[in-house]
């Protein structure tokens, strides 16, 4: 797409604010419709419509895929560790009440948290399906 001047260019307005709508989403999700999935999809969204643009050896120098594969891991880390860390502290496991002496600033704290998780496990684990489809070669005798 290197001829596509104004599609470029375009992409180089909008994903910026693809970015900031996924994180507006993220940080809306405690209060209203929204959250860690739905940040986390727009996330990868972003990334997807820069590939498109851009091309995939862009894409996977700006956001390689051992960053990808660590992201779906410490995505669900995060999540683990938001319950072991109330099983810590005597509640049960995901027991949000006890991660603060307000009871409703713990749970505010453990959404929070838990929801970030998410953001990053479906933003990894899609971009990752991406990068594997988008990197398949074409066969000479399938084309």
């Amino acid at each position: 797409m290197r001829n596509y001047l104004v599609l470029r260019v375009a992409a180089k307005i909008v994903v910026p604010f693809m970015l900031l709508f996924a994180l507006y989403v993220q940080f809306h999700g405690d209060f209203g419709p929204g959250g860690g999935f739905q940040a986390g999809v727009i996330l990868a969204a972003a990334f997807v419509f820069f590939a498109l643009i851009f091309g995939l050896p862009t894409t996977r120098r700006l956001v390689p895929d051992r960053l990808v594969e660590t992201g779906i891991a410490a995505g669900v880390l995060v999540y683990a560790g938001v319950g072991f860390i109330g099983l810590l502290l005597g509640g049960n496991y995901l027991d949000y009440f006890v991660l603060d002496r307000d009871p409703a600033h713990g749970q505010h704290r453990g959404i929070f948290w838990v929801e970030v998780g998410v953001c990053l496990t479906v933003s990894s684990v899609m971009l990752k399906i991406f990068y594997m489809f988008a990197g398949r070669r074409r066969r000479e005798d399938d084309a």
